[in-house]
Order: C-alpha cells, then sequence, then structure tokens
C-alpha cells in the first residue's frame, strides 16, 4: 500500500505514551500513529447503506421476547425458501 506523508502538532504528553507503546509492542510509533489515524478515519466515515436496511412491520408498541423470536423465525423461513441457500 502507498502513502502520503503529512505533518501534525500533536501533544508531548500524547506522543511520550506513544513512544512507551511503541517500545512496549516492538513496532514503530509511526505504526501506531498510523492506526490512529486509521480508527479516527473509520469512526467519522459516513457509510453509503445503513447499517440495519431490514425493517419488520409491527403493532406500534415494544413487541415481547416471544413475538421478536416468532418474526425473526418467520423472516428466516421466508428467506430459506425464496434463497438458494440451505435452511439450518
Amino acid at each position: 500500500m502507498s502513502m502520503k506523508r503529512t505533518n501534525v502538532y500533536a501533544d508531548p504528553e500524547d506522543l511520550a505514551i506513544i513512544k512507551e507503546a511503541a517500545k512496549r509492542r516492538g513496532i514503530s510509533e509511526a505504526e501506531i500513529i498510523r492506526q490512529g489515524i486509521h480508527l479516527a478515519a473509520m469512526a467519522n466515515r459516513v457509510w453509503d447503506e445503513p447499517l440495519f436496511s431490514r425493517t419488520f412491520e409491527g403493532p406500534g408498541r415494544t413487541p415481547s421476547k416471544s413475538e421478536v423470536r416468532d418474526t425473526v423465525a418467520e423472516a428466516v423461513r421466508r428467506e430459506a425458501g425464496s434463497g438458494s441457500g440451505s435452511a439450518a
């Protein structure tokens, strides 16, 4: 993977923690900083698709445990019957 160089300002205390962690883990300080940048990028990413794309129709109240179980089981049966995979 190609990388691009950038400059950032960091708190000296944070840099000291990174230096210690790099020594303890046996990796470079730059690798820890890259990991932090990746985590920040992923935390702020806007996804193209919603995390939960399925919706279930309901009565407009919080369903009971048995209603949830039955609804999910029915959806699994429907999907298994219409798909090419085998049901468990």
